[in-house]
């Protein structure tokens, strides 16, 4: 007979084995050694840090600018040496006499920095919120703990969308360029008002909430699209939270706030500027990565977008002859989005506590990596590790545009007992997987319950003690998502909930009940979920509509309620199946619903 207790998660107190403080520092020797254990499946691996002493005073290298209240809380405690422009043959030479590295956005910390540091180089300070330019798996991989600065400029940023918003509107740096050639065309420089108009933010986080309050004070409408804000934030600044074709559809201006993540990568591109407002202006102080450049160009050719601003590139700094940096209708500026003299001095101050907290032994919810459980713990996890992410970004496709997640329940089954069983990392993994593809923050146990309380997210967990052996740490994994809608409606439970659950057989993670339906796929590849009316030659109807585009199948499982009524199909595939493709399956008679979910 199986009993269940529940544990809710808790951010503001450190307390036993299962549960974890991230607002509280945690023990992290000065110098560490690394366990290293990878899968095949897993995105990022998980490294165990073992104790040892310090020596001696630490040495800081600065590799680029940092602000002098910065560099006086570094030379308190370290040696500090400041040495700017390195080529990187240079880094590498030097590296080897470092305990610490502090850069910004221009240094490439590359896997060879870490090879060349052999094993002295413990921390590596990033002066900002983007670690694009640190190879944090090779990182992981010689011990080095990675801290980033995410708070410091957030105003800064915040302010220059705004700055660039009405530049843009009004043409201040064409007319400027025009009065300083000598002339005056006060005709052609006709602006255009921002009160009335409608902003859509597309990323509502710090930066972007930001923006969202600056712009309401200009007497803004203002909408937001971000799938984890919560709604109530949202409010409470007048926003309305709105799904991703809404947004973009319904917006005269357009300000872009989300990261550089394979989801958002070239997020702005032909098919979404069809779908805008003619005229429309788009202002970029995120990601360069996130417009598709070549598109946009055509873009304004076209007129379907009036003017950008932009302060990020795909390329920094852009080619000289760019296309878009010269177009007459693009206003730029070289990535200035943190620089004010308020914002380096913030950065340095975070950054170098950051640091220096890390070389006394201390781990802040800055860390990017290092997520610390003993070796043996995540040797008998790795399959249900892998398990838990996956479910967790499962169950994350499956909510619609719009709605806010909030309230998450993981449900572990075991037979062994409540301490026996520390669930820390599965439910990092899940905090990982629900929040990791459209963000910044890479999140590991160090940060995930601090990183799920920033976003609002509320996760509770519940254990189900099922008798029999106890040879298996888990029999299976449960994630539900409360109080959204879904794109897949076959997935909300009885109770009304986003439901998917999952095992591990002979090693691999499958997922086995979707809302309440029983499935059995694999977890490799990608996903096609299918609601259907149950009739002989369903599976070969779908099955032939991908084998006809080349899409290779590598699992197929039907759930069914009762014989002739309805059924889930779960379909893995190995290749993402075009629009076409999944037009054709949709066109099935038989077919109610489906959805594509990418793992």
């Amino acid at each position: 007979m199986a009993t269940a207790h529940s544990q809710t998660l808790r951010i503001s107190s450190l307390s036993s084995s299962s549960s974890l403080s991230l607002s509280s520092k945690l023990p992290l020797s000065s110098a560490f050694s690394v366990s290293f254990r990878s899968s095949r499946r897993a995105s990022r691996p998980l490294v165990v840090f073992v104790s040892a002493g310090l020596d001696a005073k630490p040495t800081v290298l600065v590799a680029e600018k940092l602000g002098e209240a910065g560099l006086k809380l570094l030379k308190e405690f370290a040696n500090v040496d400041c040495s700017y422009n390195l080529s990187p043959e240079e880094l590498c030479t030097k590296i080897s006499l470092c305990d610490a590295l502090i850069v910004r956005s221009g240094t490439k910390v590359t896997r060879e920095v870490f090879e060349s540091s052999a094993g002295r180089l413990k921390v590596v300070g990033r002066a900002g919120v983007g670690i694009d330019n640190v190879d944090l798996a090779a990182a992981t991989e010689h011990g080095c703990l990675v801290v980033n600065a995410p708070t410091a400029n957030t105003v800064a940023a915040a302010e220059h969308g705004i700055a660039l918003l009405a530049a843009m509107a009004r043409n201040v740096a064409q007319a400027d360029a025009s009065v300083k050639a000598g002339k005056w065309q006060r005709n052609k420089y006709v602006g255009v008002s921002l009160v009335g108009k409608t902003l859509a933010v597309m990323g509502f986080g710090k930066v972007g909430s930001e923006v969202a309050r600056r712009a309401k004070g200009l007497g803004m409408n203002v909408i937001a699209h971000d799938p984890y804000a919560p709604a109530d934030r949202a409010r409470a600044i007048g926003v309305e939270l709105v799904g991703f074709d809404e947004a973009i559809a319904t917006a005269d201006f357009i300000s872009l706030h989300m990261p550089l993540t394979p989801a958002t990568n070239k997020m702005l591109n032909d098919e979404t500027f069809a779908k805008m407002k003619k005229g429309v202006r788009i202002v970029n102080v995120a990601r360069g990565g996130v417009i598709d450049e070549d598109a946009l160009v055509r873009a304004l050719d076209s007129g379907i977008v009036a003017q950008a601003a932009l302060d990020v590139f795909t390329v920094e700094p852009p080619p000289k002859d760019s296309k878009l940096i010269m177009h007459e209708q693009v206003t730029a500026t070289p990535h200035l989005g943190a620089s004010t003299m308020e914002a380096q001095e913030g950065v340095a101050i975070e950054i170098a506590e950051a640091v220096v907290g890390a070389l006394k032994g201390e781990l802040a919810s800055t860390a990017v990596n290092a997520p610390m459980v003993p070796s043996e713990v995540l040797t008998e996890l790795q399959p249900y590790v892998d398990l838990a992410e996956k479910l967790g970004r499962l169950a994350v496709q499956l909510v619609a545009g719009g709605s806010g997640v909030k309230t998450v329940k993981v449900t572990y089954a075991s037979a062994r007992a409540p301490d026996d069983l520390d669930t820390r990392v599965l439910r990092a993994m899940i905090t990982k997987g629900l929040i990791e593809p459209i963000s910044s923050v890479f999140v590991n146990l160090v940060n995930a319950d601090f990183t799920a309380k920033q976003r609002g997210i509320r996760i509770t967990e519940e254990r189900i003690i099922l008798d029999g052996s106890p040879e298996s740490p888990v029999e299976f994994v449960q994630v539900q998502i409360a109080n959204v809608e879904s794109r897949f409606a076959s997935a909300i439970s009885d109770s009304g909930e986003i439901k998917v659950e999952g095992r591990v057989k002979d090693g691999i993670p499958h997922l086995t009940k979707v809302g309440s339906f029983d499935v059995d796929v694999s977890l490799e590849g990608s996903i096609i979920l299918c609601r259907q009316v149950d009739q002989p030659g369903m599976i070969g109807k779908v099955g032939s509509v991908l084998g006809q585009e080349n899409v290779n199948v590598s699992f197929m499982s039907v759930g069914r309620i009762a014989p002739r009524k309805q059924a889930v199909m779960a379909i893995g595939v190995d290749e993402q199946p075009s629009k076409d493709t999944l037009k054709k399956i949709g066109e099935i008679p038989a077919v109610e619903e489906f959805v594509f979910l990418k793992l």
